[in-house]
This record gives structure tokens, sequence and C-alpha cells, in this order.
């Protein structure tokens, strides 16, 4: 990790710090282009040949029954479960806090109008599989999709080897109450819930992480008028963590690990007041580094992170919301006081014992998270993320009579003659 100082950057400087990577899809683009269009074409049919062709697996159905569901759950451990259903009351609890109610307001006498959330009726939840699957990612998308009322859940995850999908995905999946599951992974999963086959449903959005070819099929769909919406863009995962003198180091660089061992692409950048404990963490990083069974991937990852050396915490903050981490912690006394100066970032962890693996896991708050500085206008997924706000207006004769010469003399002014009669035959 290479280190910096704040006071002899430049503008160009931090300019550059605050880049991502560019994703690379010249490569993928053409293959995943050829597969939404085979899917589209061709469907299930489609869906088998590049499960086949991809991941060696040849599949002779897609679907997960419900008993397949139920053995897969007999096979996880009691332990195991008694996690993840402490975990899922968590999660449930903080998104519960989000439901919206409805909002009215008279913006003048006789002029009411109110907004009211209504679920998106069809979502698809794309939960990575294979070698690594993510159970937790389940519970983070069902649970906020189930109590925003989605009438029709699909969730797709890739097939093991052994041409099934992974037990504690299925596991994770019941606890939410999912019983639509498909084993099918990559751009083709993603070309099955935006186009809809024989077998999968076509939903209206679609929500989860993957790889450059699922990413790249998310984004192609979300353009496409036959396609389906999408929650947000997404990169490789960061952090940031701010730290004083105060701060531990052995805390510090655990979580710059935890981030680094997602994988080689993965950032995790440090900014401090103190350039002796700069030293201090980064001495630490070494040694815990060798403990992991991910240290070739977490030390990749650490290649492409780096040091910051600030004057103040205030300094290190404003760097935070240029930089716009999908992570941020906050490892300084007296956490809570930055709050409000903080404007950019996806998740923010306060204090020594806030570290990000609770977030990820099992505190409650969601972890789809915008990633590559796209903290800067999007935040998480919520309850929300799931439901479209309506709006509604009632309007009394008398509020037509209020509101109507208004009405009447902006559409005149825009030469929309039908809009001014429609509102005047209604007040004179």
């Amino acid at each position: 990790m290479k280190k910096y100082y704040f006071k002899q950057l430049d503008g160009a400087s931090l300019k550059t710090l605050c880049e991502r990577k560019a994703i690379r899809f010249d490569d993928v683009l053409p293959v995943v282009k050829n597969v939404l269009h085979e899917v589209k074409a061709r469907g299930d049919e489609a869906v088998c040949e590049f499960t086949a062709k991809f991941n060696n697996i040849n599949l002779s159905s897609l679907g997960i029954t419900e008993k397949e569901i139920e053995q897969a759950s007999k096979r996880i451990p009691q332990d195991v479960q008694s996690a993840f259903r402490k975990a899922a009351r968590n999660i449930e609890k903080f998104h519960k806090s989000q439901l919206p109610k409805r909002k009215k307001a008279e913006t003048m006498a006789g002029v009411n109008c109110f907004a009211e959330p209504r679920p998106i009726e069809k979502v698809g939840l794309y939960i990575p599989g294979g070698t690594a699957p993510l159970p937790s990612t389940a519970l983070m998308l069902a649970i906020p999709a189930k109590l925003a009322d989605c009438k029709e859940i699909v969730l797709v995850t890739p097939p093991t080897k052994d041409g099934n999908a992974a037990d504690i995905i299925l596991f994770a999946a019941k606890l939410c109450g999912i019983t639509k599951i498909f084993k099918i992974g990559g751009a083709q999963a993603v070309a099955a819930l935006a186009f809809g086959t024989e077998s999968v449903t076509k939903v209206y959005k679609i929500f989860g992480p993957g790889n450059q070819y699922v990413t790249g099929a998310k984004m192609l769909v979300s353009i496409d008028p036959e396609g389906s919406a999408i929650d947000m863009p997404a990169g490789p995962t960061e952090v940031l963590v701010i730290l004083d003198e105060k701060a531990r180091a052995d805390f510090v660089a655990s979580d710059l690990l935890s981030q680094a061992e997602h994988g080689i692409d993965s950032q995790a950048i440090l900014v401090t007041t103190s350039d002796r404990k700069a030293d201090d963490v980064l001495g630490e990083v070494k040694r815990q580094l060798q403990t992991l069974p991910r240290k070739e991937i977490a030390q990749k990852s650490l290649g492409n992170s780096f040091v910051i050396v600030v004057d103040s915490i205030d300094e290190a903050i404003s760097f935070s919301n240029r930089y716009a981490p999908e992570h941020l912690i906050l490892n300084v006394v007296n956490a809570k006081k930055y709050v409000p100066a903080i404007t950019n970032a996806g998740s923010v962890f306060l204090g020594a014992y806030s570290c990000e693996s609770a977030g990820d896991y099992a505190s409650g708050t969601n972890h789809s998270l915008p990633t590559y500085g796209y903290a800067r206008v999007f935040g998480g997924v919520s309850v929300s993320s799931f439901q479209k706000q309506v709006t509604f207006q009632e309007i009394t004769k008398q509020g037509a009579k209020n509101l109507g010469p208004i009405v009447a003399t902006m559409a005149f002014q825009e030469s929309l003659e039908g809009h001014k009669k429609a509102m005047e035959l209604r007040y004179q």
C-alpha cells in the first residue's frame, strides 16, 4: 500500500486517487450480447446450452422443487441455521423500520395530494453461488422484497458442480419464504429474468451482485425496452477506514484485509491523522496477511490500495466524501459527532467495534451497496428499492376555482390550449 501525504497532493493527484480502475467490457459485452439474444429467442433451450458451455454442467431442468429445498435445508448444521435465523431477525427488524407510510399535503384550499408506496410486482434476485456461494445476499435481498409485498419473487443462483444449487442458499431462501428458485447463473440467468423463458418468469427489476458477465448483462437489459430495470451499477467492492491515534492497529488491519480478500480488484484505503499509526497498521497488515487462506488475492488487492496521512479528521472526511466509498469505517474517538459531515458513503460503521463484517452479515443494515463512486448518487438496497411511489390528487370544486387560473395561465404560456380548456371548464 503506497503512502501519500494529503497536503502534498494537488487537485489532479486527488482526482487520480479517487478514480476506480475501468471495468473492461471489451471482451465481455460481445459474449453477453449473444447470450441475451439467444435466450430472448430460444428460452430454456438457450439457457441450458450456455450453462453447459460456461459451467460445464448439463441441466435436465432449471427449477428447484420444494422437496429439494427441504432436503437441502436439513443438511445445514444446527449452529449455522441458528446464526442465519438470528441474522434474518436483525435484518427484518431494521428494514421494517424503513416501511414508508402515506404522505399527504393540502397544497392549497381544496387541493389535496398524497403519495402511497406500491410494490414492484415481479422481482428477480441474483445470488452468487458456485465455488463461493453468498447466502447472506439471499437474506439481504429477499427480506426487504418480502416486506415490500412484492407479489412474485424469483431467485436464481449458479449450479454447483453436481448440477444442484448450494444447500446453504436454498436454506437461506427457505428462511425468507422464497420457493421459486432456479439453478442458473451468469448472463443467461440475467437474460432469463429480464425476458422470461418457458420456466422462468419475466421480472420487472433485477437485484444482486455478480461477476463482469452478470454486471454487463444487467446493464444491457436495463436499456433494452423489452428488458428489466436493475438495482444499481456495480463494480469491485471497497472500504475506506478513517482512524486517529487511539485506534487499535490490529482492528484496522483486520478491516482492511477483510475487504481485500474479496477479490484482486477490491480496494482498501487507510486515511489517518497519524503517520506513526499508519506504519503500525501496515506492519499489522503484513502480519495478519500471512494467516489468510485467500492471502494471494488479498495481496494483489492491497496493490490497488493506498494510505493517506491527513492533518485532521475533518480533512479525512472531506477526502472520503470525494472518494464516495461503498463502506466507510470511522474508527475515531467520538465518531458519532462526525455523522452530519458524511455525505457520500454506502454504509458507515461508527467506532472501534463496528467492523464492516457486522454489516455484511447480521447487524441488520443491507450489504447490497453502491460501489465505484456511485455512493454519490445511490443508496444501498432498502425496502423502497422494491417499491415505487404513486401520487394521487383530489380537487374539490372550490379547489378548482383556486387552482384553475394558475393552471390556465401556465398552459396558455406553453401554447397547450387543450390543457387550458380542461381546467377552465371546471372553474368558470
